[in-house]
């Protein structure tokens, strides 16, 4: 079993949780392989404002908000070498078809193309933000 974890979470903690939720003496959980864990990334002031500023001119009204996503990335690795690592995408999609690594996973054509316009605007604002 792959779990998605917090990056805070022990690999004991897991094992434990999901003894509990086995809730069999006869079972037992054991951890497979080395269980690599990083730290979170602090929220960084400078990629947040950013954010905003191009959700603001793209969609004027929606919340720009931190989350963390259950997904699997490479952050892991640059996090525990010291290096802030952030996740953002900027697309809609419509939550009554959501179709993750299907055959058949997609978004609309507009989500596709406002998400790429976001993204490029974000990364405009953050490349000159060190100058």
């Amino acid at each position: 079993m792959n779990c998605r974890v917090l990056p805070e979470d022990s690999p004991e903690y897991v094992q434990n949780a999901l003894q509990k939720v086995v809730a069999d003496d006869q079972v037992s959980v054991k951890i497979v392989g080395d269980a690599a864990k990083g730290p979170a990334s602090p929220m960084s002031p400078e990629v947040l404002n950013a954010a905003s500023r191009v959700t603001s001119h793209l969609w004027p009204g929606v919340p720009v908000v931190p989350t963390m996503v259950m997904g699997a990335t490479d952050g892991l690795y640059l996090r525990s070498s010291g290096i802030p690592t952030y996740g953002i995408q900027g697309f809609f999609l419509d939550r009554n078809d959501i179709r993750f690594h299907g055959r058949d996973e997609r978004m609309s054509v507009q989500s596709f193309y406002e998400g790429q316009t976001f993204l490029y605007d974000l990364v405009k604002i953050l490349s000159k933000a060190g100058e």
